[in-house]
């Protein structure tokens, strides 16, 4: 799969490179409603950020291109509360992990400043730590802890969007990023994860 989306990505910009009638660059910056999928339990959605650039590759009035490199992070939150022999514990975590993300969208406007998008992501591994607190009966003890090691350093996905942009260069976009790739590592055949991502944007096209 990695050969697959290296591959894709070497044809977007050898293809954009011959064919391009314009480029503009930007920036973004937005919200993540995260969470990870399959096999990892109690996962409920975690609240982060990214921020990064952009390139607007136009092929044709209607059709471009956008790579873009972004400081992604995702994860999820647990919270669960289970009762021992008369004793309620409370169990509270967030796993946060950090992506430097390189997304290449396909885009085609549908209507004056108005368009939809699809295309792979690949992810690298910057960071990964897992935060909890642990409570009841008179207990209480919380940490922060390196989980690097837990997950590969490579992710893949796809990503499904659509976006406006006005004159000023000013412009909104809505994506969802699939997870397709285990993220867990050494966890065997029997168990996987995969980051789910829906993103909220704000940018500027210069």
């Amino acid at each position: 799969m990695k050969k697959l989306f290296l591959c894709a990505a070497f044809a977007a910009f050898a293809f954009t490179n011959v064919n391009a009638q314009e480029v503009k660059f930007g920036a973004k910056a937005g919200l993540n409603l995260a969470t990870i999928g399959g096999d990892f339990e109690d996962a409920e959605s975690l609240t982060s950020f990214h921020i990064g650039g952009v390139a607007e590759i136009m092929i044709s009035d209607k059709f471009s291109v956008q790579p873009e490199l972004l400081y992604n992070s995702v994860g999820a939150s647990t919270d669960y509360t289970e009762s021992f022999e008369g004793v309620t514990v409370n169990a509270e975590g967030k796993i946060k992990l950090n992506y430097i993300s390189l997304p290449i969208m396909a885009k085609y406007y549908v209507a004056e400043g108005f368009s939809v998008e699809a295309g792979p992501q690949i992810g690298f591994l910057m960071s990964a730590n897992e935060e909890y607190e642990v409570s009841g009966g008179g207990f209480s003890e919380s940490g922060d802890e390196d989980v690097k090691d837990n997950f590969k350093s490579i992710d893949f996905g796809f990503g499904i969007g659509a976006g406006y942009k006005m004159e000023s260069g000013l412009n909104f976009a809505l994506r969802y990023n699939l997870g397709l790739s285990n993220i867990a590592e050494d966890a065997g055949d029997d168990f996987s994860a995969q980051n789910n991502v829906f993103q909220v944007s704000v940018g500027y096209t210069f």
